[in-house]
């Protein structure tokens, strides 16, 4: 388990990055509490939940003055026997009008077993904000494997360029060089593991909304908040 808790002032600016290649019970959970106008938040994540293992991203962001903007987005990839759980909370209070916040989760389902459950949440008593969140869960595109493999790429090469290209989207560009090349490392070693899986069968049907199941505790692979970052007056 880890836990960040954040408050956010006015003009103030938090980033955070976290990948996760789960475990027996794995959550991190972050509460940002957004305090003045001007305030910027970005949640980027990405999670891994391979076989028996649980990944779980948690996170709650509250608006409580208007003028400020949320952007997030979290990517994950389940393999059977793998869960992954995404839940995220953007709630904008009475007072916090001209309040922007997106939220975005997306999954890929790659074999038959994987498990995804993701509960994106917009609660808001403002009446004057643009807000927005989305949620998609699925297999990998057929029609992109079979155009990558009639130019001459194996399945096992086109199925990890797929996924590594579909996960990237939710690094920042905005890690520093030793981050992004662990994330990176971390990312490649996960993909050659499933290339060299012979068990790597099967497809799954595309699904939205799922619901979400109880959360977990556990220990943490890595939370990566941007350095020296915090929320100033």
């Amino acid at each position: 388990l880890a836990f960040a808790q954040v408050r956010v002032l006015a003009g103030g600016r938090f980033r955070q990055f976290t990948f996760a290649e789960g475990g027996r019970l794995v959550r991190l959970e972050t509460q940002v509490s957004v305090e003045g106008a001007g305030a910027e938040v970005s949640l980027n994540g990405v999670y891994l939940a391979g076989a028996g293992r649980h990944a779980d991203l948690t996170s709650v962001v509250a608006h409580k003055v208007g003028g400020s903007q949320t952007r997030q987005l979290v990517k994950g990839a389940a393999r059977r026997g793998g869960r992954g759980v995404f839940q995220g909370k953007i709630l904008v209070a009475r007072e916090a009008q001209k309040t922007d916040a997106q939220q975005h989760h997306h999954a890929l389902l790659l074999e038959e077993g994987a498990e995804v459950y993701a509960k994106p949440e917009l609660e808001i008593y403002a009446d004057d904000v643009a807000c927005a969140h989305g949620n998609t869960a699925g297999s990998l595109d057929e029609q992109a494997l079979f155009y990558m493999r009639s130019r001459g790429i194996g399945l096992e090469d086109a199925r990890a360029l797929l996924i590594q290209a579909f996960l990237q989207e939710a690094v920042p560009a905005w890690l520093d060089g030793a981050l992004l090349a662990e994330v990176e490392g971390r990312l490649g070693r996960w993909l050659a593991g499933f290339q060299h899986d012979p068990s790597q069968t099967g497809t799954v049907e595309n699904a939205q909304n799922q619901d979400s199941r109880p959360l977990s505790d556990g220990k943490p692979d890595s939370i990566f908040p941007e350095r020296g970052l915090g929320a100033s007056s």
